[in-house]
């Protein structure tokens, strides 16, 4: 009986131990303004931040103001900071690069425009804003990065934060309209906070596969902590999956988006076996649907998003951030509050 006193006495001091020496990282994701507010007041204990998708803008430079006040006073509530997201997403849903470039090409532009981000940050009460510029041209990626290198200068002075995402690269000089205007280097020196997105190899438009693999993301973190100090560096993680119909055929099949919950329950209702590739580290199944037509779902458990979290610590990262937290997903909250604690910044 002694020794299984001092057994259980040892095991609770190495708990203790091991308590007090986790790490805490940061945890964002981002969200519509039409987001479940019961669901953000649920995950809000786990999160720093919400990024706020998306602010907009013009020609002229002007913001486009987004109608998220309900959200926002729900995060502060919270604990959580709200964080603008600028794009030049059009309301078809669409980049239109040529609007950034204009902006880009005009000094007085950049100003009007920083100065009504800091306005609507004073105004809302919000953290910081993140840049969320995909599809850059290649001949405007140091003008890019120098434009967020000044939003910053401008921001940090009255205490707001700056983050910028970036496409997955592998390399520096990768092809393709996607990476060629993100220079991590440069990107990595202007913003406080790097967002990489590894995640969406597996898509609507592209074959069934993971849409993080792991092996891809390690590609891509390989390469990234080179060019941005991994204390700046957040990995991407996405909060879904992909139902393919097959047979799959390029240009005219299309994948459907599912929740990682309804992923389960789907496997469940089919009487499907969920798999998980070793490679990817991803679970998936495959099922016939009442048409008599074979599917293939990939998606996210607790045991991916584990095997994700292990690379925060093994390339020092400073954390995570998810797309998009829309979805309810306990697992992944399980998952988090096992390993880490998370950082408060409001």
């Amino acid at each position: 009986m002694k020794n299984d006193v001092t057994a259980k006495t040892y095991t609770h001091n190495e708990l203790k131990k091991q308590q007090d020496t986790r790490r805490e990282i940061i945890v964002n994701g981002y969200v519509y303004p039409s987001v479940n507010l019961d669901l953000l007041r649920e995950i809000s204990p786990d999160l720093t931040a919400i990024n706020l998708f998306s602010y907009g803008i013009t020609e002229n430079g002007d913001l486009l103001p987004l109608n998220d006040g309900e959200v926002v006073r729900v995060l502060k509530e919270n604990n959580v900071a709200p964080v603008m997201v600028l794009t030049s997403l059009t309301d078809e849903g669409t980049f239109r690069t040529d609007i950034l470039e204009l902006i880009l090409d005009n000094e007085s532009l950049q100003n009007k425009l920083i100065d009504q981000i800091l306005q609507e940050l004073r105004a809302k009460g919000l953290y910081g804003v993140d840049f969320d510029f995909e599809y850059v041209e290649a001949p405007y990626k140091d003008k890019y990065a120098a434009f967020i290198a000044k939003t910053r200068e401008r921001l940090n002075q009255e205490g707001y934060q700056v983050s910028a995402a970036v496409a997955p690269k592998v390399f520096a000089d990768q092809k393709g309209l996607l990476y060629e205007g993100h220079d991590y280097a440069a990107i990595g020196r202007a913003a406080n906070l790097v967002l990489a997105m590894t995640y969406e190899w597996g898509y609507t438009y592209g074959p069934p596969m993971a849409v993080a693999p792991l092996n891809k993301v390690r590609e891509v973190l390989d390469y990234a902590v080179t060019e941005i100090p991994p204390e700046k560096l957040l990995m991407g993680i996405p909060n879904y999956g992909y139902d393919w119909t097959l047979p799959f055929v390029q240009g005219e099949s299309k994948a459907r988006i599912l929740s990682n919950v309804d992923a389960q329950e789907l496997a469940r209702q089919q009487g499907a076996q969920i798999q998980f590739d070793p490679v990817a580290q991803a679970p998936y199944f495959t099922y016939t649907d009442e048409q008599g037509r074979p599917h293939e779902v990939w998606f996210e458990d607790a045991r991916s998003i584990q095997a994700k979290l292990n690379l925060v610590d093994e390339y020092g990262l400073a954390g995570v951030a998810y797309w998009n937290l829309v979805w309810p997903f306990p697992e992944n909250w399980k998952v988090i509050e096992e390993n880490y604690d998370v950082k408060k910044v409001v």
